[in-house]
């Protein structure tokens, strides 16, 4: 190890000795098609951090740039964006001229120049989607606003939380990662949703693939990379006031940020609230087993919850040096839904639920999680630099339910334990990381290499057990390169080692149970989980290649990718109440490695723009949970056992879109998706996954102006047809899906009260208010249909100034 940290400093002092320290300094206007100034224009350069405003006359002017090659972007509201390759290597001007907005519709593939410049780099396939986008198609959640991609879904939990799902892959197969660090809580579970305010996310990446090479094992679905602002210009202040409302559980929601940047110093602070209520669904009743539960109002009784969250950033952007510190706080109660938490729909006190739409009783969820996270990066030139990331985030997460007894628990809980008797489950996870990028650049040529290091201290508390407390350590490290071959191919490949080591501990239950054999009846607290100490290493590789042609562009990647078993595959031994079975992890289980191919073919020209990204997968040695004949008597009321598994899977599928601009105001479009998957070996052999997506499409239609009015701009209005088919391939428990149409509409703009602008977008989801089943739903099991029809409306007021020099 220190060998190869020896090693990437050397070439880091060797790249600084051929670079060079002389600054330059790059000024220009900012005019439109007739030559007439634009003032408050943003202009940028990337890479780095060098970004202002043109001033009154359309002047700019940005320092401190050193010899390289800069993307320079420049942007104003109503006209389109601006981008240039520059090779900075003297004090240079320039006269940027911007164009009136061409209008472009696109929502699934965001025609945004960063957008194109990474999906031509890129050898996997890559959604980007901005803020904007995220408020136009704003849901309960992040992950529910992301779903309208194609191939990226969620599990949806009630209206208010939900996990990302990216071809059918979810849970640990699929890595958040928030301002650069990897977002680590309870993801394990089907009713623990993704601690994220979505008002703080500024973009969302969503790459769909193996991407184990540069983030390590769970990458092996894809990753969802957020990221907050990151670009101040120099001495300005500003920020935006947020409000959003729902229909469909009453929801409130207030998020207000406040940012300033002098020189070089910034710093940035939001607070949210959210509030929200029972959520609605188009029926008077589900189906709960054999038990009819009715439902008052429509309301699906205590699904309400409330989220208090803060952040706050703060950093140095200097020519040569870069830090940025985030801490954030997220701390959510919400309650689960009173007819399907264990196999008591008939013990549930409706009258005390139904007293209020608002309230949150037993049972319920409280959680809090934790970060502070600091990314420092050290460049001699714009593209060659070395970044530190340093990390600690800590997810409390208690489940509150009223103490009933099951099997041989007492019937009356003791008082004298540790623990309250209505604490269900308690987990306390702090995580602690750290990781080290080199990148190097010379000519075309692209050279990356990181290591990171990751440890878990995973607790547990209350009356319930599912999964043993448990340590965990990961460590990595990979080598990437990149090759640019003239103007139109790309070449990359890299190489990555990891190596992790999981101990659980043993678990004994708080009371006794009877053991009895041919002459002795004694009681003895049972072993329900034994010490295990695994350890796993792989090697996991990529090769890709780009070619990027006038009107087309085709993409090429093949790589293996590993996952190492989690603690609950390893070692579950108890009742999910939440689904109803009892789960028995498997101590012996092998990591997961899968090998995926995938390709793409993109086209653009004049007025239509398409393309397909198929894909194959095959895992050596998938981890699953088969359901047996057999069933608890201990510590539920019979619930079904499961038994975690292992099996060959074949899985491929394809996204595709086409657009066409019918006239310069009016764009239609069609986007769908598609995922097979089969088990080729095991008990389950020729059934496909757990939580399939059906086949699903979507007919867009969108028509916007600049100018729609002379206190009106922007103005935009929207149709989305999404037609899903039956889903009849499934793995027991799953019931088959029938196939459904929802048909969405939007509205918005941007509005001005004198001088002050008012961002508002509005949509009525599930227009027609039909009944209809998410297959990839938390709730799905237990036969509750989607939230009926939704009005969600968006008001975003941003402000901002300039600070005065000194």
């Amino acid at each position: 190890m220190n060998k190869f940290l020896m090693t990437i400093l050397c070439m880091g002092m060797f790249y600084s000795l051929l670079s060079g320290q002389t600054a330059y300094t790059l000024s220009g206007r900012v005019v439109d098609e007739n030559e007439r100034p634009l003032p408050g224009a943003t202009i940028a350069v990337l890479p780095g951090s060098k970004v202002t405003q043109s001033n009154p006359e359309g002047y700019f002017q940005l320092n401190d740039l050193y010899e390289n090659s800069y993307t320079l972007t420049a942007s104003f509201m109503g006209y389109d964006s601006y981008t240039d390759t520059l090779y900075i290597e003297n004090d240079r001007t320039c006269t940027i001229q911007l164009r009136q907005t061409s209008v472009n519709l696109q929502e699934v593939v965001v025609t945004h120049d960063y957008a194109d410049e990474k999906k031509k780099e890129e050898a996997l396939p890559v959604d980007i989607v901005t803020k904007r986008f995220l408020w136009q198609n704003m849901g309960g959640s992040l992950m529910q606003s992301l779903q309208i991609l194609p191939g990226v879904g969620s599990l949806d939990i009630g209206a208010g939380q939900s996990k990302p799902i990216i071809r059918g892959l979810g849970f640990n197969r699929v890595i958040v990662v928030e301002n650069g660090m990897k977002h680590e809580a309870q993801q394990w579970g089907s009713d623990h949703g993704l601690e994220v305010d979505q008002y703080a996310v500024e973009n969302v990446e969503v790459i769909k693939g193996p991407l184990s090479l540069l983030y390590g094992s769970e990458a092996i679905g894809g990753v969802i990379d957020m990221k907050s602002r990151t670009y101040y210009p120099e001495n300005t202040f500003g920020g935006s006031v947020d409000l959003s409302g729902k229909t469909s559980n009453q929801f409130l929601g207030t998020s207000v940020s406040l940012y300033g940047r002098r020189k070089s110093f910034f710093a940035d602070l939001r607070a949210t609230v959210l509030d929200y209520g029972d959520y609605t669904v188009p029926t008077d009743s589900v189906n709960i087993y054999s038990y009819r539960a009715p439902l008052y109002k429509h309301h699906l009784r205590n699904t309400a919850g409330k989220e208090q969250n803060i952040h706050f950033s703060f950093g140095v952007i200097r020519p040569e040096f870069e830090s940025r510190s985030y801490l954030s706080n997220i701390h959510t109660k919400n309650g689960f839904f009173a007819n399907a938490h264990g196999l008591e729909p008939l013990n549930v006190d409706t009258e005390m639920h139904d007293a209020s739409n608002r309230d949150s009783h037993y049972p319920y969820q409280d959680v809090n999680h934790f970060k502070i996270n600091n990314i420092t990066r050290y460049r001699w030139t714009a593209e060659n630099y070395v970044e530190t990331q340093l990390g600690f985030q800590r997810n409390i997460r208690d489940e509150w339910s009223q103490y009933i007894s099951h099997g041989y628990m007492p019937s009356q809980f003791p008082d004298t334990l540790g623990f309250a008797s209505d604490l269900e489950r308690a987990f306390d996870k702090s995580v602690y990381s750290g990781r080290m990028k080199l990148a190097l650049k010379k000519d075309k040529k692209t050279f990356n290499a990181g290591i990171n290091a990751e440890y878990q201290d995973n607790k547990i508390d209350g009356r319930g057990f599912i999964i043993p407390a448990f340590k965990q350590i990961a460590v990595g490290g990979y080598l990437f390169g990149k090759l640019t071959i003239g103007a139109k191919s790309v070449l990359q490949a890299g190489i990555r080692y990891d190596f992790g080591r999981i101990m659980t501990e043993e678990y004994f239950d708080w009371f006794p149970s009877p053991l009895t054999n041919e002459t002795v009846s004694e009681y003895r607290h049972l072993q329900r989980a034994h010490h295990i100490d695994r350890r796993f290493s792989s090697i996991s590789w990529s090769a890709g290649y780009n070619l990027n042609l006038e009107r087309w562009s085709f993409k090429s990647n093949i790589g293996k990718s590993f996952r190492m078993p989690i603690a609950k595959e390893l070692a579950a031994n108890g009742v999910n109440y939440h689904q109803f079975s009892y789960e028995v992890g498997n101590p012996d289980l092998s990591p997961e490695m899968a090998y995926q191919w995938d390709v793409g073919a993109d086209y653009v020209y004049n007025r239509l723009s398409a393309g397909i990204s198929p894909f194959v997968n095959y895992f050596t040695n998938y981890i699953y949970l088969n359901p047996t004949s057999e069933h608890d008597r201990l510590y539920g009321n019979g619930n079904q056992v499961f038994y975690y598994m292992q099996s060959r899977v074949l899985r491929y599928g394809a996204e595709m879109h086409v657009e066409y601009q019918i006239l310069p105001q009016i764009q239609i479009g069609w986007t769908g998706e598609y995922v097979y998957s089969e088990q080729l070996s095991g008990v389950k052999k020729g059934f496909t996954l757990p939580f399939s997506p059906p086949p699903s499409m979507r007919l867009h239609a969108g028509y916007l102006t600049k100018k729609l009015a002379r206190s009106i701009e922007n103005a935009y209005v929207s149709l989305d047809h999404i037609i899903t088919a039956p889903q009849n391939n499934i793995v027991p428990p799953e019931d088959p899906t029938p196939g459904h149409q929802v048909l969405n509409i939007g509205a918005g703009g941007d509005l001005k009260w004198g001088k002050q602008p008012i961002q508002v977008s509005l949509q009525i989801q599930n227009l027609l208010n039909t009944k209809y089943f998410n297959h990839t739903s938390y709730y799905k099991l237990i036969h509750v249909p989607e939230p009926g029809r939704n009005i969600v409306i968006h008001i975003s007021i941003p402000f901002s100034g300039k600070i005065k020099s000194t």
